[in-house]
């Protein structure tokens, strides 16, 4: 069965394409990736970030919150709402939901932790395209910002922090993400 694409749907993809989130294919169809950048876009403007297109976040599509550049080019993790920010002069490039360190004790694979991001700013030092297995598992494209903690795609991101530390991005995100951000760049990681 083929199912005509929804046109408020559509609409919604294209207003989170121009508010710099990315809902993957504009095709009318509520996937995926649109549910993703619909989860970001909710957890910026206050609301319930359940991926949905209920009126509460149609209104919000019309007049969402600003988002005001903290520096002209770098990126910025909001741990509290669990976003991160690339921008470029001073605007936001890229805007996507992540998930970010745990902050609880682990043991795995040989590895002993306590699973937090690191609040501060730091510079990108590394950058690897393509998967790499690290050594708590995979990650997509990694850019590292402090020691073994990065930035990187992950077929997992859930709605809360669930990292050993690193900021997990959306997989369809992650080349994006990797495109933009440079070697030496600010990463300023906040509460």
């Amino acid at each position: 069965m083929i199912f005509a694409p929804d046109p408020q749907v559509l609409h919604a993809q294209h207003r989170l394409a121009e508010l710099h989130f990315d809902p993957g294919i504009r095709n009318g169809r509520l996937t995926k990736e649109t549910r993703t950048a619909l989860v970001g876009f909710q957890q910026l403007n206050g609301i319930k970030p359940e991926g949905v297109l209920n009126a509460r976040t149609l209104r919000a599509l019309k007049h969402p919150r600003k988002v005001r550049g903290r520096f002209s080019d770098g990126v910025e993790v909001d741990l509290g709402r669990q976003l991160l920010f690339v921008y470029r002069d001073g605007k936001p490039a890229l805007i996507t939901h992540v998930s970010t360190g745990a902050e609880r004790h682990y043991c795995e694979r040989g590895h002993c932790g306590y699973a937090i991001t690191p609040v501060g700013d730091f510079s990108v030092f590394r950058r690897i395209k393509g998967w790499h297995r690290g050594a708590l598992g995979a990650m997509y494209s990694p850019v590292y910002f402090r020691g073994g903690i990065a930035i990187h795609g992950s077929v997992e991101v859930p709605k809360h922090p669930a990292s050993h530390g690193c900021v997990r991005v959306p997989l369809y995100v992650a080349p994006r993400v990797f495109h933009l951000v440079k070697m030496g760049e600010t990463v300023r990681v906040r509460e």
